[in-house]
């Protein structure tokens, strides 16, 4: 039997919250959210990649950025707070210099101290401006940092444990807050939640939680590109595709991130813009390899990959999707050349499913954690039914167990042997792949099992492991593509995940919403954007 999966419509209280914005001036720009809430504001964000692109590379910086300037080609690193960084030749020391004369919103200065204070909120345990809300968002993704230290106030020293090649991808998501304001607010960071200082183009004026955010343009930032052009940024939480639509069809939002898919045609036919481009994200299944899991089985990894209709999907979607032929894009330069072909074969499935004792008398069950909505989730309950209905067709029985996107998030990083995990044997998991340590590494490495990092799963094989020290090894960028294409050829051949699609960020915005450039990335820059 299909389970149909039921979810809340909109709270009353976001609801009034929507009727009582008022009618904004020309300049503002007000954005319907997928996430269920306001983003943590102290400098490393919660929410998942959403809460980055909005509330993290809005009011923060990193000491290394994304070049978000483009739509027609992937995005790469480029200066942040660090203007050029060099690795030494034990490839364990690199060395940063500090951008001068960047200020924090307070008016302190940036130095390098401020990134060792930074470094210690999430690190250091034992430090006064310690934050475990903050530390669990950070730490895991800069796991190669053994040491850091301020030489001068412009020249940062970090060591790593092993040579890391991908460093430089690790420190983008590191976002630095001012310790002066942290500190004249009485080194609380419950107040500085309420009045954030970073150093980044948007200034965050204030917030309700689960109702907006208010953000105005630093008209002081240091990159005279990326000054907002915009008076007035509003960021407003609604988790509910169809709220979302209907909040841009009332003139209540300017712009909304992942419209309905069956609204489509509609804001289309009334005028309102569709804007969509390739992106480096996927959206899967992690699944268990703990002790006792059914995925442990290849058969049966392989034949939930060729059960999937991804163009049936694909219909579902509105077209709004790129079906999934591995864990990476299929035009990703480090794609490679898998035997494996993920593709839509029944009677394959249940030849692999029969040849490890399965049948229509011996149904396998598994679990699966999904959520209603959240960061780059896309539509997740209609597309887990449809899963669902899919896997059925080969013996494999689905249950379901929904819980909130950020509660999600806490289980993904405890783990599939965690209690949180309650049991599941899957988790419907969508991953920024733009980069080999977060598009790779993280999920598999055995010294990132969960809790360490979030390799959620309890993966670890001696192959593997091989390939991700010569990742971490290799500092030719030629030379290291071939590793990656080895890799990911490896993770299709032995179908380590549930592969289904890649998104490609579809928002709905009104026709008077110009110059926004849509990067093939999973944040954006806001700056560039007026109204009309």
């Amino acid at each position: 039997m299909i389970h149909r999966i039921k979810t809340r419509l909109l709270s009353s209280a976001v609801g009034l919250a929507l009727m009582a914005l008022p009618a904004w001036a020309d300049g503002t720009l007000r954005i319907g959210m997928t996430a269920s809430d306001i983003p943590l504001t102290t400098g490393q964000t919660d929410q998942g990649g959403e809460g980055m692109r909005f509330m993290g590379y809005t009011v923060y910086d990193a000491l290394i950025n994304w070049d978000l300037t483009s739509a027609d080609k992937p995005s790469g690193l480029i200066p942040g707070l660090a203007t050029e960084w060099t690795v030494g030749e034990d490839q364990l020391t690199w060395t940063f210099k500090i951008r001068e004369g960047v200020k924090f919103h307070d008016g302190s200065d940036f130095t390098a101290d401020d990134v060792v204070w930074n470094f210690d909120k999430l690190l250091d345990d034992t430090s006064e401006q310690y934050d475990p809300r903050q530390s669990a968002q950070g730490k895991s993704r800069i796991p190669a940092v053994a040491s850091y230290r301020a030489v001068d106030p412009q020249t940062l020293e970090i060591v790593t444990n092993v040579p890391d090649a991908t460093l430089p991808y690790q420190l983008a998501w590191i976002l630095m807050s001012s310790p002066a304001q942290w500190q004249a607010l009485g080194k609380s960071w419950d107040a500085f939640a309420e009045d954030p200082s970073g150093t980044g183009p948007w200034i965050m004026d204030s917030f309700v939680p689960r109702e907006r955010a208010e953000l105005l343009p630093n008209a002081a930032y240091w990159d005279d590109t990326r000054v907002p052009q915009l008076d007035k940024m509003i960021l407003i939480p609604l988790p509910e595709p169809n709220a979302r639509s209907a909040a841009l069809m009332s003139g209540q939002v300017d712009w909304i991130e992942a419209p309905a898919p069956d609204m489509i045609p509609a804001l289309q036919g009334n005028g309102f813009e569709i804007v969509s481009n390739t992106l480096p994200h996927n959206w899967t299944w992690h699944l268990s390899r703990v002790e006792g899991s059914p995925w442990n089985d290849i058969n049966v990894r392989k034949a939930a990959n060729l059960a999937i209709d991804r163009e049936g999907m694909s219909v579902l979607l509105g077209g709004m999707m790129v079906p999934a032929e591995g864990f990476l894009p299929p035009g990703s330069q480090w794609f490679g050349t898998p035997d494996f072909k993920v593709t839509y074969d029944i009677e394959a499935a249940k030849a692999l499913m029969e040849e490890s004792g399965y049948g229509p008398d011996n149904r396998l069950t598994v679990k699966a954690l999904i959520s209603p909505s959240g960061s780059g989730q896309m539509l997740p309950l209609p597309m887990n039914e449809f899963i669902q209905q899919n896997l059925a067709e080969v013996w494999i029985d689905v249950e379901f167990e929904v819980v909130e996107w950020n509660t999600m998030i806490n289980i993904w990083r405890a783990g599939a042997a965690d209690d949180s995990s309650q049991g599941a044997q899957s988790i419907n998991f969508t991953y920024f792949i733009q980069d080999p340590f977060t598009g790779l590494i993280r999920h598999l490495s055995c010294d990132l099992i969960a809790p360490n990092g979030t390799n959620w799963g309890h993966y670890c094989d001696p192959e593997m492991e091989e390939l991700i020290k010569q990742i971490r090894t290799t500092f030719d960028p030629e030379e290291q593509t071939k590793v990656l294409q080895k890799t990911h050829e490896k993770y299709v051949n032995d179908a380590l995940f549930l592969m289904v699609t890649h998104d490609v960020a579809p928002r709905a915005m009104n026709a008077n919403v110009k110059g926004f450039v849509q990067a093939q990335n999973w944040y954006q820059n806001f700056s560039s954007i007026t109204m009309e």
